[in-house]
């Protein structure tokens, strides 16, 4: 009988899975151990050709149902079914819609669960914190329908703080399950945005409801109008988008302190030999805000002293990473491709994780180190046993947190591979927000969006995209993203960016003022110049778009650009998507007016009638709409030719010398 030999198992060309050199040596060393990470699954394992296109329904027992596109397209009438009759459309827009629902669900979660701690701050349950941005609170107050002032004897009196917190927090938290009325921040966008939504019956009531109620219309057997299933994702996708994303971000602003510019590093070069090296991982910033209070303290990095350690070094993973750097200038020591590597260094004595983007493969890694892998959400737990579990609890925050460290630094002695830091790191300028944009387009006194019109209207500024998203194994790792963003900033498109995109950008050092005289074409240059910021502006985490669509809002506010969102000459982009709440994020900015659009793939190549109506029918409901493009060059071509479009709408297409508008001269050119 023939003896069977062992295949050698497929692995990753580093050069070929990376644009980053720190990345193409850290894979090279893991293989070098025979320690497996995402590059290398991803050659071995290839995606399913019907589930990337849609079209695999697994919503019963009778399936899965598999309706493959015919080689040459739909010719006449499309008679592909499943066993209930289910058609490509249905099929396809139902797996949109569980896409959006959990999606929609990741970062309203993430919402409520600050709105939990920042009602235990409010009643005096949690002492480690505290409001630490308190201006931000009474700009958030009126939002939510909460007075900031009282009248005492006729006279209109500020109210205590503690009072509007405590309102502020019952009314943010009672958003996700209202019995009745819809959310409040509907009311922030521009009003003709909202009567659209009002109009076609789109305006969420709650953001539990909306989500529950895609899945139950997704049920076998429910919905099977692919339009009406795509009305509920826009339901969903705004209640993510204008409510848990947007209240995540403004009760974490508050609580942690809102953003401003600051100076940190990115890439593995971050992490250091001679230090306990912490790495946080996820998206929840309750936890790392105790873990960097914690790091800093004298306490703790003087038991790392005893230990050896030089000191203690805390970065970031994924949008833990830049909640934590934008308030604090942590460093950025990856991005969600790079979590795996980060261990392979041989230098983490402890990964901290929370929720979303956690790959169970670092518990596999981490058995081949000293790194303890620790979970701290309830929700989120592995089943591996050396992984380690201590759950957190805000009300001893910083018990948890230090617990942690010790932990950590614990085990800095117990390193027992050769340590290999990538010397890679890049220079980074964070830290941007509405308000900071604000800022340093006029200052304290004359701060406004006025001066960025003006250069959009004179041809300086030839628009605004926002590049956000995940990194993709399918794909070169960073390429897209780094593609994308030169191509814009080279054609004077000022960028805007959250999420692994913006860690991509940080880590090829796109994220300076001097970026600008490189790579931006002469009008963007001169205005990041003269203003003294990067072309591509950090807005934060991943639920921080909801920063995006405010200072659109802005914008739009400011005058001379039209009355909507879908009249500017703006686009938005994910290069690299992955995840689920990438979709919702997508169809939350297509509902908002912003043509968006998408690299890799999306899955509806399999139903084209409901992927001609995400990609054109969605523009004349709301102004924005879907589209797909894998070149990336290609794709940065697309949102400058939408931005050109609405240059030419507005009447604003031909350079023109700069001329400071009062709003008198911004009300006639939107008559004009």
């Amino acid at each position: 009988m023939e003896e069977k030999v062992a295949k050698t198992p497929k692995l990753a060309d580093p050069i070929e899975s990376s644009i980053d050199l720190a990345t193409q040596e850290m894979i090279k060393r893991a293989q070098e151990l025979g320690v497996e990470t995402v590059f290398d699954r991803a050659v071995a394992m290839k995606p399913c050709n019907i589930g990337i296109q849609g079209i695999c329904c697994k919503n019963c027992a009778m399936g899965p149902c598999r309706l493959p596109l015919p080689k040459d397209g739909v010719k006449g009438e499309d008679t592909r079914k499943g066993l209930c009759g289910a058609t490509p459309n249905t099929i396809a827009a139902r797996n949109f819609a569980r896409m959006v629902a959990g999606g929609a669900s990741a970062h309203s979660d993430h919402g409520r669960c600050v709105a939990e701690v920042f009602l235990a701050v409010a009643r005096k349950e949690s002492h480690d914190y505290q409001i630490k941005d308190p201006v931000k609170l009474l700009a958030v107050a009126p939002h939510l329908g909460v007075a900031t002032k009282v009248e005492v004897d006729g006279q209109k009196v500020d109210r205590n703080l503690d009072e509007i917190a405590l309102e502020v927090a019952e009314k943010a938290l009672n958003e996700w399950g209202k019995s009745e009325g819809e959310l409040l921040y509907l009311k922030r966008a521009p009003q003709p945005l909202y009567e659209k939504w009002k109009k076609y019956g789109v305006l969420p009531r709650n953001i539990d409801r909306e989500v529950v109620e895609i899945m139950h219309r997704t049920h076998m057997g429910v919905d099977q109008d692919y339009k009406n299933i795509v009305k509920q994702c826009t339901r969903a996708s705004l209640a993510d988008g204008w409510g848990g994303s947007m209240l995540a971000t403004d009760l974490q602003d508050i609580l942690f302190g809102t953003p401003s510019p600051l100076q940190s590093e990115a890439n593995l070069g971050v992490m250091k030999q001679d230090h306990v090296n912490i790495i946080v991982h996820g998206h929840e910033p309750v936890l790392s805000e105790m873990i960097v209070a914690a790091t800093q303290s004298k306490e703790m990095v003087d038991y790392a002293k005893t230990k050896g350690a030089k000191g203690i070094q805390l970065a970031g993973i994924c949008c833990t990473a830049n909640e934590i750097l934008q308030r604090h200038g942590i460093p950025t020591a990856a991005t969600f491709l790079q979590q795996e590597l980060a261990i392979i260094t041989g230098a983490c004595d402890a990964m901290v994780v929370d929720i979303q983007c956690i790959f169970q493969n670092l518990a596999n890694v981490a058995k081949c180190f000293h790194t303890k892998l620790i979970t701290t959400h309830p929700i989120a737990r592995m089943e591996q046993n050396n992984v380690i579990h201590i759950e957190f609890n805000e009300h001893h925050a910083m018990e948890d947190a230090k617990r942690i460290v010790k932990m950590a630094i614990d085990n800095f002695q117990n390193r027992k591979a050769e340590v290999m830091i990538p010397r890679h790191k890049a220079t980074q300028i964070a830290g941007f927000g509405v308000e900071s944009i604000e800022y340093h387009l006029g200052g304290t006194f004359r701060g406004s969006y006025y001066t960025l019109n003006d250069n959009i209207i004179n041809g300086r500024i030839r628009g605004i995209a926002g590049v956000v998203g995940c990194n993709n194994a399918r794909t070169k790792h960073n390429e897209q993203h780094i593609t994308i963003i030169k191509e814009l900033i080279k054609n004077d498109v000022i960028v805007l960016t959250t999420g692994c995109s913006a860690i991509a950008a940080a880590m090829h050092g796109l994220l300076t003022p001097e970026t600008a005289q490189v790579y931006c074409g002469p009008g963007l240059a001169e205005v990041c110049e003269t203003v003294g910021i990067p072309p591509i502006l950090h807005l934060g985490s991943c639920v921080d778009n909801s920063r995006i669509l405010l200072a659109a809002t802005e914008v739009v506010k400011a005058g001379g650009l039209g009355k909507d969102i879908c009249d500017l000459p703006a686009a938005g982009s994910a290069p690299e998507w992955m995840s689920e709440k990438a979709i919702s994020i997508g169809h939350y900015f297509v509902t908002s007016g912003v043509y968006t659009v998408f690299g890799y793939h999306l899955p509806l190549d399999g139903a084209p009638v409901l992927q001609d109506y995400l990609y054109k029918d969605m523009q004349k409901m709301y102004g924005g709409m879907w589209d797909c493009e894998e070149d990336p060059v290609k794709h940065a071509h697309k949102m400058i030719a939408h931005i050109d479009r609405k240059r030419k709408e507005l009447g604003i297409d031909k350079a023109r010398e700069r001329v400071l508008m009062d709003m008198a001269d911004r009300q006639k050119l939107e008559m004009m």
